[in-house]
């Protein structure tokens, strides 16, 4: 036993000699103990005879044994006979025997737990068959002491349960809403029912429960035009729940195809968009607006857009524009650049039914054009057959074979706008598709075949000829001009800004210009891009792409997507977000799938400029000589151009209620601009406005000048078009002066987006008093009503910087002033004589009442007053001498005229009934 010296041996220790029961030699006199195999046991065990006769005796420690420390003992034992004598000489030895000590243990040892304090954290809503383990240990060496026979959980009412081997388990879903943190105790118990030495504290935190994807994505992005550059997603980040992932890969995507022409861009038109990108000039609009001087478009049906450029849409029959060969003799030569706009189906636009998608369809020609050369004629046209794009080009259609250029391309048959510049250099062709060069995938020969007709001709929309499925496209020796039926190849879809400019090609610059997206997205700062982390983005920065391996790095990264807009007044509306996401995990079978996040950016109304024309007075006034000059009269010398921006003000901070409107004056590029003479049209014979073409020229703008109107075209800054607008004069031709010509001038930005207010302008030319005896003058009947003193102050509201003598205004003004001066002379007059008839009344009446004193008839009493006599009393002597003069000329009024007086009647009832009349 343990802590005991005693050894119980079984069997027990007996030793027998064959000498016996000779005295000395059969006894036993000792035991002498040896160590074991390992030298392990002897210092320890010593053995006593107990008896000399029997061979008895006792195996015993020297010390009490400790089973911690030692459970098993081994060692040798051997026998001694007393030999021949007392002294024990010549003694024997017996065999030795091998003894095998166990210790039993005793439970002197409580379980001690490994960790005092044990921590999880475990997420809500779920059950799980383990949370955490402890472990309590014993000292003791047995089994039966040393193992923990169970586990118990003495806090009491928690939601958790412990088993024999210390795995603790919840008993119900935990929820963090109703409690975060739980914390309990446990204790441990070996087999022989001794209790831990000291208990064990169990807390399990209940996370929220964790959903792998993105945490903290916005649906709705708001962008306020001219902020420039917003981060996107300035709070997102991805849970993946403690998966380990080796790669992730994020895809941004911006739909911009429903704004414009794919994105939104320069709402200037293409001819000031070229001017505006450095092109080189000479490019002729194939696809121009209807007008009289352009009429070969005007039976082509247009689609509004938003970015305020003209689409013409083409149905693949009947819609075909043959440009002229006075405009088509302006492109000829072998190096040329063509440049369009196209989007195939258009809107709306469905294939016929005969077709299936996916089947083989008829080649559609977008140009097909015969030029004339020096000495020779070359034929080339671009055309679209599925998702290919191929030109066929001839450089000589009576020497040289044909080549044919193709291009298979998704751009072609997305259905999306998109912008093709194709330079020819031959033999080099090279084709930009949205900025972006693409290599012909094929160039062949196409053989042999009949070459056109010697005719030049250029068509937009279809081509003529004829079409052999099994030899291809042969071209025929049709009429200059065929009807629409013989055309063949019609194009479906849209089309715009179809320009040709022959000489070298443009720039690659120039080209990436043309298409550039002003808006799109972006990457914040490359310099804080973590280490493994890779960044993609597309030509029309539509679609951003991220990749890398560390997810806080990944985070860091998608925070700095941003979507920037360069434009200062960008198109309003709603851009659809699109985020994927793919992972990548150790874990192959059980990787995260992450499900695609919608949203989507709002730019919102731009603050609007107001364009103001001022500094022109509502009247120009000028002798009609000057505007007979040879130089004529300048119409807006002092005109001022002023373009602002008016926004809100928080004036909360400044002590004010509300807000209010602050306008900022901004430099602004303007468009166009426009002079209408108003009520009839300019007489070319009679009246012409005079612009300085040559300035027009130098920058680069143009004219449009008809009888109706003259609009000056091209983007240029405002201060430009105030120099151009204060050069045009006003000339008449000689004896054709009338009395006044209104005009309305106005301009326009961002292609007729934003208008100014619109000036008008009356001219009155001035004439001499000889000029007004003319017949031909309105007002030559009606001088008897004008004096010479008088003109100066009817002229007072007019600006005469060189006043003539024996001038007058003529027009409306003068016949207003002259009608009002009349009706003032008339009304003069009028007044004289009605004061004068009163005043005689007044004075015959006087005179009857003196007659009829005599004749009293008290019946009644009559009083008769007349109203003029107060006023007569304030007249005073002048009135009454004045009267004096014309007294004896005109006789009395008739007493009975009782409609020119008052009569006031009291009649009193008294003695005398006879009425008194005064």
């Amino acid at each position: 036993m343990e802590n005991d010296n005693t050894v119980l041996l079984n069997p027990p220790l007996f030793a027998l000699d064959k000498d016996a029961p000779l005295h000395y030699a059969g006894e036993i006199c000792g035991f002498r103990v040896h160590s074991g195999t390992a030298g392990s046991g002897a210092p320890q065990f010593e053995a006593v005879v107990l008896d000399r006769s029997t061979g008895e005796g006792l195996v015993r420690s020297k010390e009490p044994l400790d089973c911690e420390s030692q459970r098993e003992h081994s060692f040798t034992i051997q026998a001694y006979d007393c030999g021949e004598g007392p002294d024990g000489a010549n003694s024997k030895k017996s065999h030795k025997a091998t003894v095998h000590v166990r210790v039993n243990d005793v439970n002197e040892f409580s379980p001690v737990f490994v960790e005092r304090r044990y921590e999880a954290s475990v997420p809500e809503g779920r059950l799980f068959d383990r949370i955490v383990r402890v472990e309590a240990l014993d000292a003791d060496c047995s089994p039966q002491y040393s193992q923990i026979c169970f586990y118990d959980i003495i806090t009491p009412n928690v939601p958790f349960a412990i088993d024999n081997d210390g795995n603790i388990k919840n008993t119900e879903p935990l929820d963090s809403k109703r409690q975060r943190v739980h914390s309990f105790w446990v204790t441990a118990f070996d087999c022989g029912k001794n209790r831990a030495q000291a208990d064990a504290q169990v807390i399990i935190t209940v996370k929220p429960s964790c959903k792998p994807g993105w945490i903290g994505w916005s649906k709705r992005v708001e962008y306020t035009p001219g902020s420039g550059s917003i981060p996107l997603f300035p709070n997102l980040h991805l849970e993946t729940c403690e998966e380990r992932v080796w790669n992730i890969q994020a895809t941004v995507e911006l739909q911009t195809g429903h704004i414009g022409k794919g994105c939104d861009r320069d709402s200037y038109s293409d001819r000031s968009v070229r001017r505006l990108c450095g092109a080189v000039r000479g490019e002729v609009d194939l696809l121009p607006p209807p007008s009289p001087a352009a009429n070969w478009t005007s039976a082509l049906p247009t689609l509004p857009s938003s970015d305020s450029s003209l689409v013409f849409s083409f149905n693949g029959s009947s819609h075909v524009a043959v440009v002229p060969d006075s405009v088509a003799a302006a492109v000829s030569g072998d190096h040329f650049t063509l440049q369009l706009w196209m989007r195939r189906g258009g809107a709306n636009m469905q294939p016929p039914s005969n077709q299936a998608r996916g089947s083989r369809r008829e080649e559609e020609f977008i140009v097909c054009s015969t030029v004339r050369n020096d000495d020779s004629y070359s034929h080339y046209s671009l055309s679209v057959h599925g998702c290919r794009l191929s030109l066929f080009y001839w450089p000589d259609v009576s020497a040289a074979r044909p080549v044919k250029f193709l291009w298979k391309l998704e751009q072609v048959c997305d259905s999306e706008w998109h912008h093709l510049s194709l330079s020819v250099q031959f033999p080099s062709v090279t084709l930009y598709v949205d900025g972006v060069t693409f290599d012909p995938a094929l160039i062949h020969d196409s053989g042999a075949i009949p070459s056109p007709a010697p005719r030049q001709r250029l068509v937009i929309g279809a081509c003529w000829g004829t079409y052999r499925p099994n030899k291809g496209f042969r071209m025929g020796r049709l009429n200059p001009l065929p009807p629409s039926g013989r055309y063949i190849g019609g194009y479906r879809g849209l089309l715009s800004g179809v320009t040709v400019r022959p000489g070298s090609v443009e720039p690659h610059s120039v080209v990436e210009c043309l298409y550039a997206c002003r808006e799109g997205l972006d990457f914040g700062d490359l310099e804080t891009l973590g280490s493994g982390m890779k960044v993609h983005v597309n030509p029309s920065q539509s679609v951003l792409v991220l990749e890398g391996d560390d997810i806080e790095s990944f985070n860091r990264a998608v925070q700095q997507v941003t979507y920037r807009n360069s434009l200062r007044f960008a198109t309003p509306g709603v851009r659809p977000l699109k985020l994927t996401t793919s992972l990548r995990c150790f874990n192959e079978e059980g990787c995260l799938s992450l499900k695609q996040l919608e949203g989507y950016l709002v730019v919102l109304q731009p603050d609007a400029p107001q364009i103001s024309l001022s500094g022109v007075g509502p009247h120009l006034a000028r002798p009609a000589a000057e505007f007979e000059g040879l130089r004529g009269v300048p119409l807006f010398p002092e005109l001022r151009i002023v373009c602002s921006l008016s926004h809100a003000v928080n004036t909360a901070a400044q002590g004010m209620e509300g807000g209010a409107l602050m306008s900022d004056a901004v430099a602004h590029t303007l468009d166009g601009c426009e002079v209408q003479p108003l009520g009839e049209e300019l007489n070319p014979e009679r009246e012409e406005l005079l612009v300085d073409m040559e300035s027009l020229k130098e920058r680069g703008l143009d004219i449009i000048n008809t009888t109706a109107y003259i609009a000056i075209t091209g983007a240029e800054s405002i201060s430009v078009y105030e120099d151009i607008l204060r050069s045009i004069r006003y000339r008449l031709a000689k004896g054709s002066a009338r009395f006044e010509r209104r005009f309305r001038l106005s301009c326009s930005e961002m292609n007729g987006r934003y208008t100014s207010n619109e000036l008008t302008l009356e001219v009155n030319f001035l004439h001499s008093l000889e000029s007004l005896y003319h017949p031909s003058h309105l007002l030559a009947s009606q001088q008897q009503f004008l004096h010479p003193s008088h003109h100066s102050g009817e002229l007072g509201g007019h600006t005469l910087p060189n006043p003539h003598r024996n001038s007058v205004v003529p027009g409306a003004a003068t016949v207003i002033i002259m009608v009002c001066v009349g009706f003032l002379v008339v009304m003069v007059i009028l007044g004289v004589f009605r004061i004068r008839s009163i005043h005689r009344r007044g004075d015959g009446a006087r005179n009857v009442a003196k007659e009829g004193s005599s004749q009293w008839d008290d019946s009644a009493l009559t009083i008769i007053v007349n109203p003029m006599e107060s006023y007569e009393s304030r007249m005073g002597v002048s009135m009454d001498t004045e009267g004096e003069g014309e007294e004896d000329e005109e006789g009395v009024d008739s007493p009975g005229d009782a409609s020119d007086d008052q009569r006031i009647i009291i009649r009193k009832e008294g003695r005398d009934s006879a009425p008194r009349r005064y």
